[in-house]
């Protein structure tokens, strides 16, 4: 059966919903995702650190504040895993239409092929590992922003706004938002178009500060705004090489996270160059097809970015590579969020895809053997490369079910002043319920207060300092039994003791105040007296809350032209018929 080219977008939104469910399968259960990095709960909270305005990095703005405006009125836990799914599946459709976009003659199966290298690879793989759910969020939205682009180039109606919704839902994170410039700037910069080079420039970073405004606000704003990042953490996340492979070669195969607990089993065997190779088979046999289409400035672009996105971290990993690094976080506030440089390479992501397509066409027209020969050959080497990408990432992606005592805590603290302190000190738990992998306190998430953590990370070969330093005086008087008075002088109202986890942790401090709440799980207790008050100012809010705003309204108002643009073209098309 002949599936006509203009059903082609059902089956490719289809074919990538199916790819997306059978990724993150068991996560969609019942339950909570709670692995390492990601943390979601049942509800959140408006507080300083949701806005971003603590002595904190805004590394989670304006995801958290979303979540806790959002998870007002739905789960919180249905909201994550809801846009973790919009995320993959907007990603694989989105690697389709860019190949309907530079490859007009494609027909369904190099489409689909686009979509499964898009989705199914180590960066998808890593980042669902290491809990960056939200980053994906980014990786998602460039082939869309790349197709407003090419729009924008030609003065396509409506494309500004294609280009608006885009921005604003990679946006959700600092990272995305960079990433979601970074390819918006490639695409629209090109030479060529019917509009101005500075033109459509001006425009994309006009967009960029709104759709980027919350945390960029945040940053300008919260206390620690001036303090830079631990240049440990240079090293500490750099790409990595895996197994078989040197950084280079793992990173061309999109994978070289960091962190090596955070990769699918098949990537910490020499499997690893196998997957790889086969991977880069796929992507590299159309090379010499997009090569021929090098008049087309954005395919051009496109190619050169991802090499750009490959050979960076490469070289940031080396070591006169990590001494650039250090004094860059050293002395640039705000270069700590490039550290992390493995997660760049999602940049490369959608010309590989446009690649794989480029070599399917070529073989369909090159070999007598029937059309879908080649898009089925494709898509099953790209699923043999990495095979236990398949239901949550081997079974990895669980949702987690939470005592019943984090809600009664959540219960007690509302409406309360003071921020919670939290023993054991330290980000990372191990809980009983959450299995064997490192997980993210849920304490910042779950309580309606601040909980004041001192941001620093436990990695191997040592540790990298965080950026709070009212949070480390609060632990060290937690950890040298300080007097109530000294905590309430810090603004320490409360103390949350986690006693289903290993960690630093002293009674001591604990003597002198009230217990209000205990079970095999938690201890609440409640510091006495006059606690100062450390809150962000109520203009520093009304500034991040109106960034907050303007960042969801735009992205809402582009669906909403957009929409009601292919109403009217509907509408349009049905009058002539």
């Amino acid at each position: 059966m002949t599936v006509r080219p203009k059903h082609h977008s059902v089956v490719a939104a289809v074919y990538s919903l199916a790819l997306t469910l059978l990724i993150l399968g068991p996560l969609l259960g019942p339950g909570y995702l709670l692995l390492r990095d990601a943390v979601s709960t049942p509800r959140s909270y408006l507080t300083d650190s949701a806005l971003g305005l603590t002595d904190a990095a805004a590394r989670a703005v304006p995801q958290d504040a979303l979540i806790a405006a959002v998870s007002t009125v739905v789960d919180g836990g249905l909201v994550v895993k809801a846009l973790l799914l919009a995320a993959l599946w907007l990603a694989g459709l989105g690697a389709a239409r860019l190949v309907r976009a530079l490859l007009p003659t494609a027909g369904l199966g190099p489409q689909l092929v686009a979509s499964t290298v898009m989705l199914w690879n180590p960066y998808v793989a890593e980042r669902l590992l290491q809990g960056h759910w939200s980053l994906l969020a980014g990786y998602g939205a460039l082939p869309w922003i790349v197709i407003a682009g090419i729009g924008v180039r030609r003065a396509q109606p409506g494309a500004w706004w294609a280009l608006a919704a885009s921005l604003a839902f990679a946006g959700l994170t600092p990272t995305g938002a960079l990433l979601g410039l970074t390819i918006a700037l490639v695409a629209v910069a090109s030479p060529g178009g019917r509009t101005s080079v500075l033109r459509r420039v001006s425009g994309v970073f006009a967009l960029f500060l709104i759709t980027a405004s919350p945390w960029l606000a945040a940053t300008l704003l919260s206390s620690g705004a001036a303090d830079g990042s631990d240049p440990a953490g240079v090293a500490a996340f750099a790409a990595r090489a895996e197994p078989g492979l040197g950084t280079l070669g793992s990173l061309a195969g999109l994978g070289g996270v960091w962190n090596s607990a955070a990769v699918p089993d098949s990537r910490t065997t020499l499997f690893a160059a196998v997957g790889t190779l086969l991977l880069l088979i796929v992507v590299l046999s159309g090379i010499p097809a997009l090569w021929r289409r090098r008049r087309n400035p954005v395919v051009t672009a496109l190619g050169v970015l991802a090499l750009v996105a490959v050979l960076a971290p490469a070289l940031g990993a080396t070591p006169w590579g990590l001494v650039v690094g250090r004094w860059s976080v050293e002395y640039f506030s705000g270069a700590g969020l490039l550290r992390d440089s493995q997660k760049w390479v999602a940049l490369a992501a959608p010309f590989y895809a446009l690649s794989a397509a480029a070599g399917v066409m070529w073989a369909q027209r090159r070999f007598t053997l029937p059309r879908p020969t080649w898009s089925i050959a494709a898509v099953v080497v790209t699923v043999m490369a990495l095979p236990d990408l398949a239901w949550g990432v081997g079974g990895a992606l669980k949702p987690v079910q939470y005592p019943q005592s984090w809600t009664v805590v959540a219960e007690q603290l509302r409406g309360e002043t003071g921020d919670v302190a939290v023993l054991p000190t330290g980000m990372f738990r191990a809980f009983s319920y959450t299995g064997d992998a490192p997980v993210l306190d849920p304490a910042p998430r779950f309580l309606p207060l601040d909980v004041l953590q001192t941001g620093e990370l436990i990695v191997a070969g040592g540790s990298v300092g965080g950026e709070g330093t009212r949070a480390a005086q609060v632990e060290e008087l937690l950890l040298t039994g300080g007097s109530s008075i000294e905590l309430a002088a810090l603004g320490v109202g409360w103390v949350l003791v986690e006693l289903d986890t290993p960690g630093r942790s002293d009674d001591a401090a604990l003597r002198n105040l009230e217990r209000v709440f205990a079970d095999n799980y938690l201890e609440l207790y409640q510091v006495p007296g006059d606690v100062a008050l450390h809150q962000a100012s109520a203009s520093a809010r009304i500034i991040v809350a109106l960034a907050h705003i303007a960042w969801v309204m735009t992205g809402v108002a582009a669906l909403l032209v957009l929409g009601l643009n292919q109403n009217r073209i509907r509408l349009a098309r049905r009058d002539k018929t």
